[in-house]
């Protein structure tokens, strides 16, 4: 296989997001039905990127750039060097460089790839010891790519962009699951269009047989507790450790940080809360893990666990926020033991707990897939790369 080391505008376009304001100071340019891409979505998105969480309005568009579907997105700050490809039109600020491939010179996705390969560790080379995490353009650009001949780029686009569709589709199927579950929770518990609803008589807001109970009713409360940093360790001795939201996923913990002696434990399946800012920020945990300052394990009385885990999603509705709509910028054992759910008839909470853990083992079984997939194309990718496996 025959490799150039290139820059990476000797194969294609580059050039700076444009983004002069912010949201605090210039409201008036958000809003409106422009796509405005910034580095956390694409820190979250997979090879391609489609969803978004802000928007520029007519005036944030006059300051900005629309971007064409195909442009690479690269972070230079904040999250260096995450990448993925523009599925829609967008603008991104001034924290990320787009990347137009010269079609005689570069497959879009390969240049993706060199950048998930071993060049992270390479740009965040050019920030250690500064105040921030950024990477200049200027930088970006020194950098020489090993790049093969395009059809030898394409060929090997094609092998990992393989293993980067079936995960894109098994977490979409995802977000369907966890919406079906979420409205079922709220058709039956929240409008009150239970199966048989017609028939049951509502007093005081509420349908005949249900009530209220307080959180500490229906499931234990395990407060973390962080041990001292001396036990902390990156190479998986003792049990993974957290003691707030930095591990957490959409829906499970990822481990990194392990402790060697143990405080406070969740058990496999508890509900992580998070009880200082953010307050309210939910996850599930796989594994045992020691729990720390940050954190409350929950874990139904009853085996009630997804019952329990979309009633709290429910009542922690926005973050900060507990059901009642008081602002919190940290949570004690007695606040959160004294949160009152929704108390349904048993015969109710069974049948919904039949349905949604059925959802929810599915929900478990893709996440698992999605990782198996993800560790396959992570040992694949750098073979690829530097022509260990032949295309």
């Amino acid at each position: 296989m025959s490799i150039q080391e290139l820059t990476l505008d000797q194969l294609g376009t580059v050039s700076r997001g444009r983004s002069r304001h912010r949201p605090r100071n210039a409201a008036f340019l958000y809003g409106g039905v422009y796509p405005f891409v910034q580095t956390g979505d694409i820190k979250r998105a997979g090879l391609y990127l489609s969803e978004f969480e802000q928007t520029y309005s007519e005036e944030g568009l006059a300051q900005s750039k629309l971007w064409p579907v195909g442009t690479l997105c690269i972070t230079i700050a904040a999250n260096i060097a995450e990448t993925s490809i523009l599925d829609i039109e967008a603008c991104f600020p001034d924290s990320v460089i787009g990347f137009n491939a010269h079609r005689d010179k570069a497959d879009t996705r390969f240049v993706k790839y060199l950048f998930d390969d071993a060049l992270k560790v390479r740009f965040r080379s050019f920030t250690q010891g500064a105040a921030q995490d950024n990477l200049s353009q200027e930088k970006l650009l020194s950098i020489k790519f090993p790049v093969p001949e395009p059809i030898v780029q394409e060929r090997i686009a094609d092998i990992l962009s393989a293993y980067d569709d079936l995960i894109e589709n098994n977490r979409k199927r995802i977000v369907l699951l966890e919406e079906a579950a979420r409205l079922l929770y709220r058709e039956w518990f929240v409008r009150f269009r239970f199966p048989g609803h017609e028939h049951v008589k509502i007093t005081d807001g509420l349908p005949e047989g249900w009530g209220w109970k307080s959180l500490i009713e229906i499931a234990e409360v395990v407060m973390g507790q962080s041990p001292k940093s001396v036990y902390y360790n990156e190479i998986g001795e003792g049990l993974p450790f957290h003691q707030g939201v930095t591990g957490y996923g959409q829906r499970f913990l990822t481990d990194r940080i392990y402790s060697s002696t143990v405080t406070k434990v969740a058990e496999a399946g508890d509900i992580l809360v998070s009880v200082r800012a953010p307050v309210g920020r939910i996850n599930i945990t796989r594994n045992e893990i020691v729990v720390g300052r940050g954190l409350a394990a929950i874990r139904s009385r009853t085996a009630r666990q997804s019952y329990l885990f979309y009633a709290l999603k429910n009542h922690f509705y926005v973050e900060d926020i507990i059901g009642s709509g008081s602002i919190y910028a940290a949570t004690n054992k007695k606040e959160l033991e004294s949160q009152v759910l929704i108390g349904p008839t048993s015969r109710l909470l069974k049948e919904f707990e039949l349905q949604a853990s059925a959802i929810d083992e599915q929900i478990l079984c893709l996440t698992n897939q999605n990782e198996k997939l993800v560790r396959a194309r992570d040992l694949l990718l750098p073979r690829l790369m530097n022509g260990e496996i032949a295309v």
